[in-house]
């Protein structure tokens, strides 16, 4: 088969198929049709029994729960082989329910079917719908038990073997999410659900050989013995001594009601043991805040219920608390946000399931803004703010927003001076903001006093010379938005700039000489590019006296470097064009996190100024070169927008 035409057939297949596992079932035959009729691939994990009909993405990805995979090839439900034949192209004679059990793999639920005296039942007239142990099943239970049910004349076994049907017929397609049905043992349900990956489930016992058709019913082979359930999870946790700390938490957080009534509830437990991992100012804290404890015990319970085999790869799954968990699996270990924290599974209540974790999961919004900034990967400003003193902030209720550099962004001496201090204090902002709210020219205030400018650009949104690199994180009273600079807040114009910075003496006298020095005073947006000394002692002596002569050459030789609108680093793409005062366009690019400007390398970015921004180069941008300003602009939405009034400083 061609692979248009395989592509063609699974689309088919899929959109034919009345549920998930006919659709898995449909691929799965599709996958073993050369194998000949009725021949079924599936996926086995290496080193173990479990094999499963996959989708087409289990199928490439050749992995179940992170464990490679082999394609072992077998009859699809309801087939057999013939001797000398190819494929599966007998259907299975049908039977009824007893001597099915003998031939898919049940033979222990059959012999259990004898000593209780339930043949007769299963053999008679009626339309049963019966999920029977797999043999593995059955050895898998603790002998104790095992030994209980199958004592001589015990009632236990025929009422467990009740417990496992069902008074009527249900095919797979039958067998909906979330529906339960009455057993026919004194009425108690068995639970069902059946998963968007095709897996099916009986009380989170995975359906391992469903459909198994039979004279008086239908036989569908499950992985595990199931018992009758008649808690909600509310009783599972409250008569588990090992949750007693969950137990008190829930009740203080007023979610008792909502755990004893209908629902699908997933609940991640965690232990007292996970409790005890907590600092006890950490857990104090959050016991203490109803919102926080609200918050926190949500972020255990999912919207929906997942047992533990329905679980073959890693998917986010959202949560009451409102944001998404992990839930993924390796080899037989259930995993949260890729941890295998889960020590029990599959506690099964009458509306969900519970499943128990020795470590708390604590949400962002439960946090302060320390605690935020210590799960993040930004060690370092997490550390200078502690030692600048700012751990009051940081830790309190104030409404604030925590700007916090990336780890790499800090250079040099990181020793806590009174002006480091300074600095820390101006990356924390005075109120709690979303970065989606932040528009173009708006300031904000830190708590060291500046005023902060925003700058918005197609490709990003930076605050200053630092733009935004993550994420927010939003904590319980406070926001962190992690930038990939340390700030320069300006402390004065673009002349003030430059005459605190030896590197531009020479430039300082070209600007007086030209009689700029006003507009780079005055209030405005600009961005400049401005030559070092070494840009200037590389021209030949005779024509830097010559260009410092001529007052006309000189001014158009600066305002060549002078573009309209403020344009930090941060907010250029791969190509972006500048107009420049003097009537042309610079043409600028970043590669190799160098920024360029017309092919030359940008020596020193973001020297932020109240009126604009200055870029170091090393070379004077030559007026002979001028770029022909095209008729249609394709990237000048990647530059500054209109220009910005002036930040203030304290």
């Amino acid at each position: 088969m061609n692979v248009c035409a395989l592509v063609l057939a699974l689309v088919l297949a899929v959109c034919a198929a009345r549920s998930p596992y006919q659709a898995v079932l449909q691929h799965s035959r599709i996958r073993g049709r050369q194998q000949g009729p009725n021949v079924c691939a599936m996926q086995q994990i290496i080193g173990s029994d479990k094999k499963y009909f996959t989708n087409c993405k289990q199928w490439y990805h050749r992995k179940i729960c992170g464990k490679p995979t082999m394609t072992t090839y077998e009859c699809c439900p309801g087939y057999e082989r013939i001797p000398g034949e190819k494929g599966c192209p007998a259907a299975l004679p049908l039977m009824n329910i007893y001597n099915t059990l003998g031939g898919v793999g049940a033979t222990t639920t059959q012999l259990y079917s004898d000593r209780a005296k339930l043949r007769d039942e299963i053999e008679g007239p009626g339309s049963f719908t019966f999920f029977a142990p797999s043999d593995k099943a059955w050895a898998a239970l603790p002998t104790e038990i095992l030994d209980a049910l199958v004592s001589n004349v015990n009632i236990e076994l025929l009422n467990a073997l009740h417990y496992h049907m069902v008074n009527r017929r249900l095919t797979s397609e039958e067998l909906r999410h979330g529906s339960s049905f009455a057993s026919m043992y004194q009425g108690f349900h068995v639970h069902i659900h059946h998963y968007s990956n095709g897996v099916v489930t009986v009380n989170c016992g995975r359906l391992i050989k469903p459909d198994q058709h039979a004279t008086n019913g239908i036989v569908h082979v499950v992985d595990r013995v199931i018992t009758a359930i008649s808690n909600n999870v509310q009783t599972l946790i409250d008569v588990e001594d090992d949750l007693e700390t969950l137990r008190t938490a829930i009740a203080a957080a007023g979610l008792t009601t909502m755990l004893e009534n209908e629902g699908q509830y997933t609940i991640f437990a965690p232990t007292n043991e996970a409790f005890e991992k907590i600092p006890p100012e950490t857990l104090n804290r959050i016991l203490a805040d109803p919102v926080a404890l609200r918050d926190l015990l949500n972020y255990h319970i999912l919207k929906q219920m997942q047992c533990a085999e329905s679980i073959v790869s890693g998917t986010p799954m959202e949560t009451l608390q409102g944001t998404t968990l992990e839930v993924g699996c390796d080899g037989d270990q259930m995993t949260l946000n890729g941890k295998a924290i889960i020590t029990k599974k599959d506690q099964l209540g009458t509306n969900g399931v519970v499943h128990y974790i020795n470590e708390l999961l604590i949400p962002d919004s439960a946090k302060t803004l320390l605690e935020l900034a210590e799960g993040s990967s930004v060690a370092t400003a997490t550390r200078l703010f502690v030692e600048a003193g700012l751990s009051p902030h940081l830790t309190g209720s104030e409404a604030l927003t925590m700007l916090a550099p990336l780890d790499d962004a800090f250079r040099g001496s990181l020793t806590m001076t009174p002006d480091m201090k300074k600095l820390m204090a101006n990356h924390i902002l005075k109120e709690q903001m979303s970065s989606k709210s932040l528009y173009h020219g708006q300031e904000l205030e830190t708590v060291g006093g500046l005023k902060l400018r925003v700058f918005v650009y197609r490709n990003n949104l930076c605050i200053e010379n630092a733009c935004i690199a993550a994420h927010d994180k939003t904590g319980r009273f406070g926001s962190m938005f992690t930038v990939d600079s340390v700030l320069t807040p300006p402390m004065g114009t673009i002349m003030d700039v430059l005459k605190a910075d030896d590197r531009f003496s020479l430039l300082v006298g070209a600007i007086q000489t030209a009689g700029m020095t006003e507009l780079l005073n005055q209030q405005g947006a600009l961005t400049f590019f401005a030559p070092t000394n070494d840009a200037f002692n590389a021209l030949p002596k005779a024509e830097l006296n010559k260009l410092m002569r001529n007052r006309q050459e000189l001014t158009d030789v600066l305002r060549y470097h002078l573009g309209e609108g403020l344009l930090v680093s941060g907010g250029l793409g791969s190509h972006t064009r500048l107009k420049c005062l003097q009537g042309d366009k610079l043409e600028l690019g970043l590669r190799n996190y160098t920024v360029y400007v017309n092919k030359v390398p940008v020596a020193a970015t973001d020297l932020m100024a109240t009126n604009g921004v200055v870029h170091a180069v090393h070379t004077l941008l030559s007026v002979l070169r001028l770029c022909a300003a095209p008729k249609v602009d394709r990237e000048q939405a990647d530059g500054p927008a209109a220009p910005l009034r002036s930040a203030s400083s304290p």
